[in-house]
């Protein structure tokens, strides 16, 4: 398999100083990427809105946030391979085109089918982006200053999901669903103008042949046990069949063991669609396994809360919208801070006190009940935002620099994998707890019944956590090579 030289260029030694043609490229993929995460977020508070104006039931609605989701989970595990395949340049410029096209059928829509359509387009913008983004940087920013410039990932991370259902929600009261891809669009397209303008190739491109079968394999595999996990709160709901659930969790786990099995087998050509030699490094693996319980516990945890505010406290939408933000801007802005701990002090001072701030407040989670004070509901979400921040960026960093540069794509990959599927599960797990015990005890218009619920899903979430504290001390920021980082050309 040979390389392509696609105009990259590795000079220089890192000095910890970041060219200003390099920052350019970065800050063309921050802009992308908080595009794509804020559409992402935005969707949620719409549906009941769907529901009424296309005249579609609540679990059909529902599907508009299912199929992105599954859509994501079936692209990101290819994105290893498109990113070893294709230039930056070429990949940028085909998710921005995606997610655009995506927005502006939406926009268009006239009716439910065209709507599912659109939003099957643009989560396969979507997924593209944090992959790009994250072996981008680790190409181009020198050892010592990675931490810092995830950081900078943090802030696009948490501020997206923060202010997007603050703005859907505003758009939504006065200008109905439509406007959320009328907002969303112009911002995509000029991204995509500046990205064609200004963004340059990095690293080289292999030719690598496509696997047919490993894309099929991956669809199936991923795509299968994301559809299953999340139709668990439906099955828990009462009255729905079982055997889809079933048969796509028997489907996914099948093909997701052929896929795997697949890749090892390519990767002896260095062929695979997904390199699995990424595990072979201790440091990654040890980074993604504390990955999939923080992601396990965190998004479940985040989908439980605005329930327990608006059906327990009885707070209006917007209140509780405003009761998560703080925590969430907090989770932002501490990101370049923390990125600067880490590139001097590395992991552990960091991930230690993180996993074991999260692990405490999600214990508290499971007092919490119908007279709770709303300021302690807010001063212990701002706590574990804090917790979450002071784990995810040392994970993301130590787990890519564990790797070598051959391995960034794949390894990038494989961390969006892990927490699309994490994320699934653990929603769908605490869901199915809270709904059970929801029902059992009154159902959603008995306050305390959501309360009872709450605290029991609270409390998965605060078991898993606190498997995060015993593997915070087993996590280490990699020694710093003498490779130089890969310089963009044009």
């Amino acid at each position: 398999m040979s390389a392509v030289d696609t105009g990259s260029i590795t000079t220089t030694p890192p000095t910890g100083l970041i060219p200003r043609k390099d920052m350019r490229v970065i800050w063309v993929l921050l802009t992308a990427a908080f595009v794509a995460i804020l559409n992402e977020t935005t969707m949620g508070m719409a549906i009941p809105h769907l529901i009424d104006d296309l005249g579609i039931t609540p679990i059909a609605a529902q599907w508009v946030t299912s199929a992105f989701m599954l859509t994501m989970a079936v692209v990101i595990p290819t994105t290893g391979f498109l990113l070893q395949r294709f230039t930056t340049r070429q990949v940028f410029l085909a998710a921005l085109s995606l997610f655009s096209v995506g927005t502006l059928l939406a926009a268009l829509a006239i009716g439910f089918e065209m709507l599912l359509i659109a939003r099957v387009v643009q989560a396969g913008g979507t997924a593209m982006m944090m992959p790009l983004l994250m072996t981008t940087m680790m190409n181009l920013v020198p050892n010592e200053s990675r931490g810092r410039m995830m950081g900078r990932v943090s802030i696009v991370m948490s501020l997206a999901p923060s202010i997007g259902p603050t703005m859907s929600g505003f758009l939504l009261d006065h200008f109905g669903w439509r406007s959320i891809f009328v907002v969303v669009l112009p911002i995509a397209l000029v991204a995509m103008f500046v990205g064609w303008r200004w963004l340059t190739n990095v690293g080289e491109t292999t030719d690598a042949p496509l696997d047919v079968l490993s894309i099929v394999l991956s669809a199936f595999g991923f795509g299968g046990i994301v559809y299953g996990l999340s139709q668990i709160g439906s099955l828990a709901e009462g009255g729905a069949n079982p055997a889809p659930l079933t048969i796509a969790l028997v489907v996914g786990v099948v093909a997701l063991g052929a896929f795997l099995w697949r890749q090892v087998v390519l990767q002896r050509k260095d062929d695979a669609l997904l390199d699995l030699r990424v595990f072979s490094s201790l440091g990654f693996s040890l980074s993604m396994a504390q990955m999939f319980l923080l992601s396990l516990a965190f998004f479940g945890t985040i989908t439980i809360v605005p329930l327990y505010l608006q059906k327990a406290l009885m707070l209006p939408t917007l209140d509780a919208g405003l009761i998560v933000l703080p925590g969430a801007l907090a989770m932002g802005l501490l990101g370049p801070v923390i990125g600067r701990v880490y590139d001097s002090h590395g992991t552990r001072i960091l991930l230690i006190p993180g996993a074991i701030l999260a692990a405490a407040t999600l214990w508290f989670y499971t007092t919490l009940s119908t007279t709770t004070p709303v300021w302690i509901v807010l001063v212990s979400q701002i706590l574990l935002s804090v917790g979450l921040a002071l784990s995810f960026t040392p994970l993301f960093t130590a787990s890519l620099a564990s790797l070598t540069p051959k391995f960034y794509s794949y390894g990038s990959a494989v961390i969006g994998t892990v927490q699309q599927v994490a994320g699934a599960a653990g929603i769908a797990v605490m869901v199915a707890i809270y709904t059970v015990v929801m029902n059992a005890n009154g159902g959603p218009d008995v306050p305390a019944a959501v309360a009872h619920g709450s605290q029991v899903a609270f409390l998965i979430g605060a078991v898993i956590a606190t498997l995060t504290v015993v593997g915070a001390f087993f996590i280490r920021k990699p020694a710093n090579d003498d490779s130089a980082p890969q310089h963009a050309g044009h």
